[in-house]
Protein backbone atom coordinates (compact mmCIF):
# COMPACT_ATOMS: atom_id res chain seq x y z
CA UNK A 1 0.00 0.00 0.00
CA UNK A 2 1.31 3.46 -1.20
CA UNK A 3 1.96 6.23 1.77
CA UNK A 4 -0.12 9.30 0.78
CA UNK A 5 2.64 11.68 1.61
CA UNK A 6 4.67 10.54 -1.27
CA UNK A 7 1.53 11.35 -3.69
CA UNK A 8 1.74 14.30 -3.05
CA UNK A 9 3.88 17.88 -3.32
CA UNK A 10 5.86 18.62 -0.41
CA UNK A 11 4.54 21.67 -0.10
CA UNK A 12 1.26 19.98 0.60
CA UNK A 13 2.16 18.11 3.36
CA UNK A 14 1.04 20.50 5.58
CA UNK A 15 -2.43 19.39 4.63
CA UNK A 16 -2.70 16.00 4.41
CA UNK A 17 -1.30 12.87 6.70
CA UNK A 18 -0.34 10.20 6.19
CA UNK A 19 -2.38 7.25 7.63
CA UNK A 20 -2.61 3.41 7.69
CA UNK A 21 -5.63 1.56 5.09
CA UNK A 22 -7.52 0.56 7.96
CA UNK A 23 -8.44 4.14 9.27
CA UNK A 24 -12.24 5.10 9.61
CA UNK A 25 -13.21 8.38 7.37
CA UNK A 26 -14.76 9.77 10.60
CA UNK A 27 -10.95 10.22 11.93
CA UNK A 28 -9.59 11.06 8.83
CA UNK A 29 -8.01 14.30 9.08
CA UNK A 30 -8.95 15.08 5.46
CA UNK A 31 -12.13 15.45 7.22
CA UNK A 32 -13.07 18.93 7.52
CA UNK A 33 -14.86 18.73 10.56
CA UNK A 34 -11.83 16.99 11.96
CA UNK A 35 -8.73 19.46 10.86
CA UNK A 36 -7.78 22.77 11.59
CA UNK A 37 -9.47 25.22 9.00
CA UNK A 38 -6.93 26.61 6.25
CA UNK A 39 -8.33 30.09 4.97
CA UNK A 40 -6.60 32.29 2.52
CA UNK A 41 -7.51 35.81 1.83
CA UNK A 42 -10.06 36.83 -0.17
CA UNK A 43 -11.13 33.36 -0.12
CA UNK A 44 -15.39 32.76 -0.02
CA UNK A 45 -16.20 29.78 2.30
CA UNK A 46 -17.16 26.40 1.56
CA UNK A 47 -20.24 24.88 3.30
CA UNK A 48 -19.85 21.94 4.96
CA UNK A 49 -21.54 19.85 3.14
CA UNK A 50 -19.43 20.87 -0.43
CA UNK A 51 -16.14 20.27 1.52
CA UNK A 52 -17.38 16.54 2.90
CA UNK A 53 -18.10 15.99 -0.66
CA UNK A 54 -14.70 16.43 -2.16
CA UNK A 55 -12.89 15.25 0.46
CA UNK A 56 -14.70 11.75 0.09
CA UNK A 57 -13.49 11.88 -3.26
CA UNK A 58 -10.22 12.41 -2.44
CA UNK A 59 -10.09 9.51 -0.24
CA UNK A 60 -11.38 6.71 -2.73
CA UNK A 61 -8.31 7.64 -5.10
CA UNK A 62 -5.49 8.08 -2.24
CA UNK A 63 -6.40 4.89 -1.42
CA UNK A 64 -6.17 2.84 -4.54
CA UNK A 65 -3.55 0.36 -4.67
CA UNK A 66 -1.47 2.24 -7.75
CA UNK A 67 -0.83 6.12 -7.21
CA UNK A 68 -3.19 8.36 -9.78
CA UNK A 69 -1.62 10.01 -11.99
CA UNK A 70 -0.52 13.53 -11.35
CA UNK A 71 -1.64 16.11 -13.39
CA UNK A 72 -0.18 19.37 -14.17
CA UNK A 73 -1.51 22.31 -11.82
CA UNK A 74 -2.45 25.25 -14.35
CA UNK A 75 -1.11 28.17 -13.77
CA UNK A 76 -1.25 31.90 -14.77
CA UNK A 77 1.13 33.40 -16.81
CA UNK A 78 3.24 35.67 -14.22
CA UNK A 79 1.07 34.86 -11.14
CA UNK A 80 2.17 32.53 -8.33
CA UNK A 81 -0.50 29.94 -7.65
CA UNK A 82 -2.13 30.52 -4.12
CA UNK A 83 -2.26 27.84 -1.56
CA UNK A 84 -5.96 27.59 -1.96
CA UNK A 85 -5.76 27.28 -5.60
CA UNK A 86 -3.43 24.17 -5.31
CA UNK A 87 -5.61 22.42 -3.38
CA UNK A 88 -8.26 23.71 -5.02
CA UNK A 89 -7.03 21.74 -8.29
CA UNK A 90 -6.70 18.94 -6.08
CA UNK A 91 -9.55 18.51 -5.03
CA UNK A 92 -11.21 19.43 -8.05
CA UNK A 93 -9.45 16.26 -10.10
CA UNK A 94 -10.81 13.99 -7.74
CA UNK A 95 -14.38 12.96 -8.23
CA UNK A 96 -16.66 10.98 -5.56
CA UNK A 97 -19.90 12.11 -7.20
CA UNK A 98 -21.34 9.04 -7.29
CA UNK A 99 -21.35 7.63 -3.90
CA UNK A 100 -22.21 10.57 -2.27
CA UNK A 101 -26.19 9.89 -2.10
CA UNK A 102 -25.49 7.01 -0.14
CA UNK A 103 -22.66 8.67 1.96
CA UNK A 104 -25.38 11.46 2.73
CA UNK A 105 -27.42 8.91 4.15
CA UNK A 106 -24.95 7.86 6.62
CA UNK A 107 -25.68 11.67 8.22
CA UNK A 108 -29.00 10.56 8.96
CA UNK A 109 -28.42 7.58 10.73
CA UNK A 110 -28.68 4.97 8.28
CA UNK A 111 -27.16 1.52 8.52
CA UNK A 112 -23.05 1.96 7.87
CA UNK A 113 -22.80 -2.08 6.72
CA UNK A 114 -24.49 -3.77 3.98
CA UNK A 115 -24.79 -6.79 6.40
CA UNK A 116 -26.24 -4.94 9.20
CA UNK A 117 -29.07 -2.98 6.61
CA UNK A 118 -29.52 -6.41 4.85
CA UNK A 119 -30.46 -7.94 8.36
CA UNK A 120 -32.55 -5.11 8.88
CA UNK A 121 -34.57 -5.70 5.34
CA UNK A 122 -34.63 -9.41 5.96
CA UNK A 123 -37.98 -11.28 8.12
CA UNK A 124 -35.66 -13.68 9.73
CA UNK A 125 -35.85 -12.75 13.69
CA UNK A 126 -33.14 -11.47 16.10
CA UNK A 127 -33.86 -11.96 19.69
CA UNK A 128 -32.01 -10.80 22.80
CA UNK A 129 -32.55 -12.27 26.02
CA UNK A 130 -35.76 -11.13 28.05
CA UNK A 131 -35.55 -9.24 31.28
CA UNK A 132 -36.43 -10.21 34.51
CA UNK A 133 -39.34 -8.06 34.99
CA UNK A 134 -39.50 -9.64 38.94
CA UNK A 135 -41.10 -7.37 41.57
CA UNK A 136 -41.06 -4.48 39.31
CA UNK A 137 -43.79 -6.18 37.08
CA UNK A 138 -46.99 -3.59 38.20
CA UNK A 139 -44.96 -0.41 37.51
CA UNK A 140 -44.39 -1.69 34.31
CA UNK A 141 -48.37 -2.71 34.79
CA UNK A 142 -48.82 1.15 35.22
CA UNK A 143 -48.98 0.99 38.83
CA UNK A 144 -47.23 4.53 38.93
CA UNK A 145 -49.14 5.48 35.29
CA UNK A 146 -45.53 4.69 34.24
CA UNK A 147 -43.91 7.48 35.93
CA UNK A 148 -40.23 7.62 35.03
CA UNK A 149 -40.45 5.13 32.11
CA UNK A 150 -41.43 7.01 29.43
CA UNK A 151 -39.11 9.73 28.58
CA UNK A 152 -36.34 8.67 27.97
CA UNK A 153 -38.34 4.93 27.32
CA UNK A 154 -37.17 2.34 29.68
CA UNK A 155 -36.19 -0.64 27.36
CA UNK A 156 -37.88 -3.31 29.23
CA UNK A 157 -41.03 -1.33 29.17
CA UNK A 158 -40.37 -0.69 25.40
CA UNK A 159 -40.13 -4.17 24.57
CA UNK A 160 -43.54 -4.94 26.76
CA UNK A 161 -45.33 -2.24 24.53
CA UNK A 162 -44.13 -3.99 21.28
CA UNK A 163 -44.88 -7.55 22.44
CA UNK A 164 -48.54 -5.84 23.00
CA UNK A 165 -48.52 -4.98 19.73
CA UNK A 166 -47.64 -7.86 18.57
CA UNK A 167 -50.84 -9.42 19.81
CA UNK A 168 -52.25 -7.01 17.95
CA UNK A 169 -51.18 -8.12 14.65
CA UNK A 170 -51.90 -11.58 15.31
CA UNK A 171 -55.54 -10.58 15.34
CA UNK A 172 -55.13 -8.32 12.05
CA UNK A 173 -53.40 -11.51 10.50
CA UNK A 174 -55.74 -14.08 11.52
CA UNK A 175 -58.79 -12.02 10.47
CA UNK A 176 -57.86 -11.68 7.04
CA UNK A 177 -56.62 -14.92 6.66
CA UNK A 178 -60.18 -15.76 6.98
CA UNK A 179 -62.91 -12.45 7.01
CA UNK A 180 -66.10 -14.40 6.51
CA UNK A 181 -68.63 -14.97 9.60
CA UNK A 182 -71.53 -17.47 9.01
CA UNK A 183 -74.74 -15.57 9.58
CA UNK A 184 -76.60 -18.58 9.30
CA UNK A 185 -74.64 -20.69 12.16
CA UNK A 186 -72.66 -20.14 15.28
CA UNK A 187 -68.94 -19.92 14.05
CA UNK A 188 -66.00 -21.92 14.35
CA UNK A 189 -62.98 -21.57 16.86
CA UNK A 190 -60.60 -19.95 15.05
CA UNK A 191 -56.39 -20.70 15.44
CA UNK A 192 -54.59 -17.75 16.28
CA UNK A 193 -50.68 -17.60 15.56
CA UNK A 194 -49.50 -15.79 18.34
CA UNK A 195 -46.05 -14.30 18.08
CA UNK A 196 -44.99 -15.18 21.68
CA UNK A 197 -45.36 -19.20 22.03
CA UNK A 198 -45.74 -19.05 25.88
CA UNK A 199 -48.86 -17.87 25.47
CA UNK A 200 -52.50 -19.88 24.68
CA UNK A 201 -55.97 -18.78 23.05
CA UNK A 202 -58.64 -19.42 25.19
CA UNK A 203 -61.69 -17.55 23.30
CA UNK A 204 -62.83 -16.28 20.32
CA UNK A 205 -64.35 -12.43 20.18
CA UNK A 206 -66.85 -11.06 17.80
CA UNK A 207 -67.92 -7.35 17.65
CA UNK A 208 -71.73 -6.65 16.52
CA UNK A 209 -72.71 -3.46 14.49
CA UNK A 210 -76.70 -2.17 15.26
CA UNK A 211 -76.84 -0.71 12.08
CA UNK A 212 -77.28 -2.35 8.50
CA UNK A 213 -76.47 -1.21 4.57
CA UNK A 214 -79.84 0.02 2.61
CA UNK A 215 -80.98 -3.07 1.02
CA UNK A 216 -80.41 -1.47 -2.50
CA UNK A 217 -76.47 -1.89 -1.45
CA UNK A 218 -76.75 -5.55 -2.32
CA UNK A 219 -78.60 -4.52 -5.77
CA UNK A 220 -75.70 -2.68 -6.90
CA UNK A 221 -72.67 -4.41 -5.49
CA UNK A 222 -73.74 -7.89 -4.81
CA UNK A 223 -70.33 -9.13 -4.55
CA UNK A 224 -69.04 -7.32 -1.30
CA UNK A 225 -69.50 -10.64 0.52
CA UNK A 226 -68.26 -10.11 4.45
CA UNK A 227 -67.27 -6.44 3.95
CA UNK A 228 -71.01 -6.08 4.92
CA UNK A 229 -71.76 -9.16 7.42
CA UNK A 230 -72.92 -7.13 10.87
CA UNK A 231 -70.71 -9.41 12.82
CA UNK A 232 -67.04 -10.41 12.41
CA UNK A 233 -64.17 -12.07 14.36
CA UNK A 234 -62.55 -8.73 16.08
CA UNK A 235 -60.16 -10.42 18.49
CA UNK A 236 -59.63 -13.15 21.01
CA UNK A 237 -58.36 -13.68 24.70
CA UNK A 238 -54.96 -15.03 25.77
CA UNK A 239 -53.31 -16.58 29.04
CA UNK A 240 -49.63 -17.25 29.47
CA UNK A 241 -49.29 -20.42 29.98
CA UNK A 242 -45.76 -21.15 30.39
CA UNK A 243 -43.99 -21.32 34.08
CA UNK A 244 -40.72 -19.53 32.78
CA UNK A 245 -42.21 -17.01 31.29
CA UNK A 246 -44.42 -16.68 34.31
CA UNK A 247 -41.60 -16.33 36.38
CA UNK A 248 -40.14 -13.96 34.52
CA UNK A 249 -42.91 -11.39 34.12
CA UNK A 250 -43.72 -12.04 37.89
CA UNK A 251 -47.47 -13.41 37.26
CA UNK A 252 -49.79 -14.89 35.10
CA UNK A 253 -50.93 -12.27 32.11
CA UNK A 254 -54.26 -12.57 30.65
CA UNK A 255 -54.37 -10.66 26.89
CA UNK A 256 -57.35 -9.32 25.40
CA UNK A 257 -56.30 -7.89 22.27
CA UNK A 258 -58.22 -6.23 19.10
CA UNK A 259 -58.04 -5.40 16.00
CA UNK A 260 -59.08 -2.43 14.07
CA UNK A 261 -61.68 -1.40 11.62
CA UNK A 262 -62.23 -3.88 8.72
CA UNK A 263 -65.65 -3.97 7.47
CA UNK A 264 -68.10 -1.39 6.50
CA UNK A 265 -70.65 -1.68 9.07
CA UNK A 266 -68.10 -1.38 11.35
CA UNK A 267 -66.94 2.46 9.32
CA UNK A 268 -70.75 2.85 9.50
CA UNK A 269 -70.22 3.00 13.55
CA UNK A 270 -67.41 4.66 13.20
CA UNK A 271 -68.88 7.43 12.19
CA UNK A 272 -71.54 7.33 14.60
CA UNK A 273 -69.85 10.31 16.63
CA UNK A 274 -71.96 11.87 19.26
CA UNK A 275 -71.92 11.51 22.94
CA UNK A 276 -74.71 9.00 24.38
CA UNK A 277 -74.64 7.85 28.28
CA UNK A 278 -73.23 4.84 28.98
CA UNK A 279 -76.25 3.56 30.79
CA UNK A 280 -80.23 3.77 30.75
CA UNK A 281 -80.49 5.07 34.28
CA UNK A 282 -80.38 8.90 34.51
CA UNK A 283 -77.63 10.78 35.95
CA UNK A 284 -77.63 14.57 36.42
CA UNK A 285 -74.07 15.25 37.82
CA UNK A 286 -71.85 16.92 35.97
CA UNK A 287 -69.75 13.94 35.96
CA UNK A 288 -71.72 11.67 33.69
CA UNK A 289 -69.75 9.24 31.59
CA UNK A 290 -71.03 9.56 27.91
CA UNK A 291 -69.13 7.62 25.27
CA UNK A 292 -69.19 7.45 20.79
CA UNK A 293 -72.44 5.83 20.17
CA UNK A 294 -70.90 3.59 17.36
CA UNK A 295 -68.19 2.25 19.53
CA UNK A 296 -70.90 1.52 22.44
CA UNK A 297 -73.01 -0.48 20.08
CA UNK A 298 -70.32 -2.51 18.73
CA UNK A 299 -69.22 -3.25 22.09
CA UNK A 300 -72.75 -4.18 23.66
CA UNK A 301 -74.80 -5.08 20.67
CA UNK A 302 -75.31 -9.10 20.20
CA UNK A 303 -75.25 -11.32 16.75
CA UNK A 304 -77.49 -14.09 15.75
CA UNK A 305 -75.29 -16.63 16.33
CA UNK A 306 -72.58 -15.02 18.95
CA UNK A 307 -72.79 -12.81 22.09
CA UNK A 308 -71.58 -9.24 22.51
CA UNK A 309 -68.84 -8.34 23.08
CA UNK A 310 -69.08 -6.87 26.08
CA UNK A 311 -70.84 -10.39 27.37
CA UNK A 312 -68.03 -12.69 25.71
CA UNK A 313 -64.97 -11.13 27.30
CA UNK A 314 -66.39 -10.86 30.88
CA UNK A 315 -67.45 -14.36 30.74
CA UNK A 316 -64.06 -15.77 29.97
CA UNK A 317 -62.13 -13.57 32.01
CA UNK A 318 -64.54 -14.77 35.04
CA UNK A 319 -63.83 -18.25 33.75
CA UNK A 320 -60.03 -17.85 34.05
CA UNK A 321 -60.22 -15.85 37.03
CA UNK A 322 -61.40 -18.50 38.79
CA UNK A 323 -59.76 -20.93 37.47
CA UNK A 324 -56.52 -19.46 38.21
CA UNK A 325 -57.50 -18.65 41.52
CA UNK A 326 -54.98 -17.93 43.90
CA UNK A 327 -52.17 -17.11 41.50
CA UNK A 328 -50.72 -14.10 40.84
CA UNK A 329 -53.10 -11.97 37.44
CA UNK A 330 -52.78 -8.96 35.82
CA UNK A 331 -55.18 -8.44 33.40
CA UNK A 332 -54.25 -6.62 29.57
CA UNK A 333 -56.52 -5.09 27.20
CA UNK A 334 -54.28 -4.12 24.01
CA UNK A 335 -56.01 -2.48 20.70
CA UNK A 336 -55.32 -0.69 17.58
CA UNK A 337 -57.57 2.13 15.91
CA UNK A 338 -61.09 1.15 16.22
CA UNK A 339 -59.76 -1.78 19.02
CA UNK A 340 -58.16 0.83 20.85
CA UNK A 341 -61.56 2.43 21.41
CA UNK A 342 -63.01 -0.72 21.91
CA UNK A 343 -60.11 -1.82 24.95
CA UNK A 344 -61.53 1.02 26.71
CA UNK A 345 -64.80 0.08 27.18
CA UNK A 346 -63.59 -3.64 28.06
CA UNK A 347 -61.35 -2.23 30.76
CA UNK A 348 -64.44 -0.46 32.27
CA UNK A 349 -66.65 -3.23 32.06
CA UNK A 350 -64.21 -5.83 33.32
CA UNK A 351 -62.83 -3.33 36.33
CA UNK A 352 -65.86 -4.48 38.34
CA UNK A 353 -66.87 -8.04 36.95
CA UNK A 354 -65.19 -9.46 40.21
CA UNK A 355 -64.60 -8.78 43.77
CA UNK A 356 -61.11 -9.57 43.80
CA UNK A 357 -59.99 -8.24 40.43
CA UNK A 358 -56.48 -8.46 39.13
CA UNK A 359 -54.66 -5.16 37.89
CA UNK A 360 -56.40 -4.12 34.90
CA UNK A 361 -54.09 -2.26 32.08
CA UNK A 362 -54.68 -0.64 28.73
CA UNK A 363 -51.85 -0.38 26.06
CA UNK A 364 -53.40 1.41 22.91
CA UNK A 365 -51.99 2.07 19.20
CA UNK A 366 -53.30 4.93 17.19
CA UNK A 367 -56.52 5.06 19.32
CA UNK A 368 -59.36 7.33 18.84
CA UNK A 369 -60.76 9.80 21.46
CA UNK A 370 -63.56 7.28 23.07
CA UNK A 371 -66.04 9.25 25.48
CA UNK A 372 -66.33 12.49 27.65
CA UNK A 373 -64.04 13.90 30.64
CA UNK A 374 -66.79 11.89 32.82
CA UNK A 375 -65.72 8.53 31.62
CA UNK A 376 -61.89 9.72 31.54
CA UNK A 377 -62.92 10.51 35.46
CA UNK A 378 -64.46 7.10 35.38
CA UNK A 379 -61.64 5.22 34.40
CA UNK A 380 -59.38 6.74 36.71
CA UNK A 381 -61.65 5.83 39.54
CA UNK A 382 -62.04 2.21 38.87
CA UNK A 383 -58.12 2.22 38.83
CA UNK A 384 -57.81 1.33 35.01
CA UNK A 385 -54.43 2.38 33.35
CA UNK A 386 -54.04 3.20 30.36
CA UNK A 387 -50.89 3.92 27.94
CA UNK A 388 -51.86 5.74 24.84
CA UNK A 389 -48.82 5.37 22.27
CA UNK A 390 -49.42 8.15 20.06
CA UNK A 391 -47.85 9.06 16.98
CA UNK A 392 -47.54 12.79 16.49
CA UNK A 393 -48.54 12.64 12.84
CA UNK A 394 -51.39 10.46 13.22
CA UNK A 395 -54.92 12.55 12.60
CA UNK A 396 -56.98 9.43 14.20
CA UNK A 397 -55.86 10.50 17.50
CA UNK A 398 -57.12 13.57 17.21
CA UNK A 399 -60.76 12.60 16.76
CA UNK A 400 -63.39 12.65 17.26
CA UNK A 401 -64.53 15.89 18.97
CA UNK A 402 -63.20 19.21 18.29
CA UNK A 403 -59.76 19.43 16.90
CA UNK A 404 -57.81 20.88 20.00
CA UNK A 405 -54.40 19.01 21.04
CA UNK A 406 -54.86 18.04 24.93
CA UNK A 407 -51.64 20.12 25.67
CA UNK A 408 -54.23 23.27 24.96
CA UNK A 409 -56.86 21.82 26.36
CA UNK A 410 -54.72 21.33 29.60
CA UNK A 411 -53.72 24.92 29.20
CA UNK A 412 -56.61 26.23 28.99
CA UNK A 413 -58.31 24.70 31.87
CA UNK A 414 -55.22 25.95 34.55
CA UNK A 415 -55.74 29.44 33.59
CA UNK A 416 -59.15 29.37 34.74
CA UNK A 417 -61.32 28.72 32.44
CA UNK A 418 -61.96 24.89 33.92
CA UNK A 419 -65.73 26.37 35.43
CA UNK A 420 -66.91 27.05 31.65
CA UNK A 421 -65.25 24.28 30.20
CA UNK A 422 -67.09 21.40 32.33
CA UNK A 423 -70.03 23.01 31.97
CA UNK A 424 -69.44 22.27 27.66
CA UNK A 425 -68.29 19.14 28.54
CA UNK A 426 -71.60 17.82 29.89
CA UNK A 427 -73.42 19.94 27.58
CA UNK A 428 -71.76 19.50 23.75
CA UNK A 429 -72.50 16.46 21.57
CA UNK A 430 -68.74 16.50 20.99
CA UNK A 431 -66.77 17.24 24.08
CA UNK A 432 -64.66 14.64 24.07
CA UNK A 433 -61.37 13.92 26.22
CA UNK A 434 -58.46 11.38 25.83
CA UNK A 435 -57.82 8.82 28.79
CA UNK A 436 -54.75 7.93 30.44
CA UNK A 437 -51.19 8.46 29.96
CA UNK A 438 -49.72 9.53 26.53
CA UNK A 439 -46.22 7.81 24.96
CA UNK A 440 -45.46 9.96 22.19
CA UNK A 441 -43.55 9.16 18.91
CA UNK A 442 -43.02 10.51 15.46
CA UNK A 443 -43.24 9.27 11.90
CA UNK A 444 -40.24 12.35 11.06
CA UNK A 445 -37.91 11.00 13.62
CA UNK A 446 -37.77 7.91 12.01
CA UNK A 447 -34.28 7.27 9.12
CA UNK A 448 -36.47 5.41 7.33
CA UNK A 449 -39.86 6.86 6.58
CA UNK A 450 -40.94 9.66 4.64
CA UNK A 451 -41.12 12.91 6.41
CA UNK A 452 -44.17 13.59 4.18
CA UNK A 453 -45.72 9.95 4.79
CA UNK A 454 -49.31 10.17 4.32
CA UNK A 455 -52.05 9.30 6.30
CA UNK A 456 -52.54 5.60 6.33
CA UNK A 457 -48.19 5.04 6.95
CA UNK A 458 -48.90 7.52 10.05
CA UNK A 459 -51.66 5.19 11.30
CA UNK A 460 -50.41 2.05 10.33
CA UNK A 461 -49.39 -0.60 13.34
CA UNK A 462 -46.25 -1.86 12.23
CA UNK A 463 -45.14 2.14 11.72
CA UNK A 464 -45.92 2.47 15.50
CA UNK A 465 -43.94 -0.46 16.62
CA UNK A 466 -40.99 0.40 14.03
CA UNK A 467 -41.20 4.19 16.06
CA UNK A 468 -41.33 2.34 19.10
CA UNK A 469 -38.73 0.65 18.91
CA UNK A 470 -36.72 3.14 18.04
CA UNK A 471 -37.78 5.62 20.18
CA UNK A 472 -35.46 6.34 22.92
CA UNK A 473 -36.75 10.50 24.43
CA UNK A 474 -38.31 13.21 23.13
CA UNK A 475 -34.63 15.32 22.76
CA UNK A 476 -32.86 12.37 21.17
CA UNK A 477 -32.38 10.70 17.49
CA UNK A 478 -33.79 7.17 16.72
CA UNK A 479 -32.27 4.86 18.26
CA UNK A 480 -29.11 3.37 16.77
CA UNK A 481 -29.11 0.06 17.72
CA UNK A 482 -32.75 -0.44 16.84
CA UNK A 483 -33.37 -4.04 15.58
CA UNK A 484 -36.34 -4.40 14.87
CA UNK A 485 -36.74 -5.73 10.93
CA UNK A 486 -37.99 -3.26 8.52
CA UNK A 487 -39.29 -6.25 6.10
CA UNK A 488 -43.04 -5.83 7.41
CA UNK A 489 -42.56 -2.05 6.95
CA UNK A 490 -41.28 -2.23 3.37
CA UNK A 491 -43.82 -4.63 2.68
CA UNK A 492 -47.24 -2.77 3.44
CA UNK A 493 -45.71 1.15 3.27
CA UNK A 494 -43.00 0.80 0.80
CA UNK A 495 -44.34 4.30 -0.59
CA UNK A 496 -43.50 6.00 2.18
CA UNK A 497 -40.04 4.68 2.96
CA UNK A 498 -36.82 6.43 2.14
CA UNK A 499 -35.86 5.37 -1.64
CA UNK A 500 -32.79 4.80 -0.33
CA UNK A 501 -33.94 1.63 1.57
CA UNK A 502 -36.73 0.71 -1.16
CA UNK A 503 -33.26 0.46 -3.50
CA UNK A 504 -31.50 -1.67 -1.14
CA UNK A 505 -34.67 -4.10 -0.50
CA UNK A 506 -34.68 -4.42 -4.69
CA UNK A 507 -30.34 -5.23 -4.47
CA UNK A 508 -30.57 -7.25 -2.29
CA UNK A 509 -33.07 -9.99 -4.08
CA UNK A 510 -35.74 -9.76 -1.35
CA UNK A 511 -38.79 -11.36 -2.08
CA UNK A 512 -41.43 -8.64 -1.00
CA UNK A 513 -44.64 -9.97 -2.53
CA UNK A 514 -47.14 -9.63 -0.41
CA UNK A 515 -48.65 -13.43 -0.97
CA UNK A 516 -45.59 -14.64 1.08
CA UNK A 517 -46.37 -12.60 4.06
CA UNK A 518 -46.47 -15.19 7.20
CA UNK A 519 -46.54 -14.23 11.14
CA UNK A 520 -42.81 -14.24 10.67
CA UNK A 521 -43.13 -10.75 9.62
CA UNK A 522 -44.19 -10.01 13.21
CA UNK A 523 -41.03 -9.47 14.82
CA UNK A 524 -40.14 -9.56 18.52
CA UNK A 525 -38.38 -6.71 18.87
CA UNK A 526 -35.06 -6.64 21.38
CA UNK A 527 -35.24 -4.19 24.40
CA UNK A 528 -31.62 -3.25 23.84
Amino acid sequence: MMQIGSTLPANNLHLFQARRASFKCSGSPLNPLNRPQVQAQNANPVTSTEETKKHLSNLEKLLQKQPPDQEPVQKESGSVPSLENKAKGLLEGLNLARVWPEMKAVEEMSPRHLNRLQRLLSKSAEYSPRNNLGSRWREYHGSRDWAGLLDPLDENLRREVVRYGEFIQAAYHCFHSDPATSADETPWPRHVVLPDKSYKVTKSLYATSSIGLPKWVDDVAPDLGWMTQRSSWIGYVAVCDDRREIQRMGRRDIVIALRGTATCLEWGENFRNLLVPMSEEKDDTEAQSKVECGFLSLFKTRGAHVESLAQSVVEEVQRLLEKYKGETLSITITGHSLGAALALLVGDELSTCSINMPPVSVFSFGGPRVGNRGFANRLNAKNVKVLRIVNSQDIITRVPGMFVSEELDKQLRGSGASAVLNVLDNSMPWAYAHVGTELKVDTKMSPFLKPNADVACCHDLEAYLHLVDGFMASNCPFRANAKRSLWKLLNEQRSNVKMLYTNKAKSLSLNMDKDTMNMSGCLPSPSS
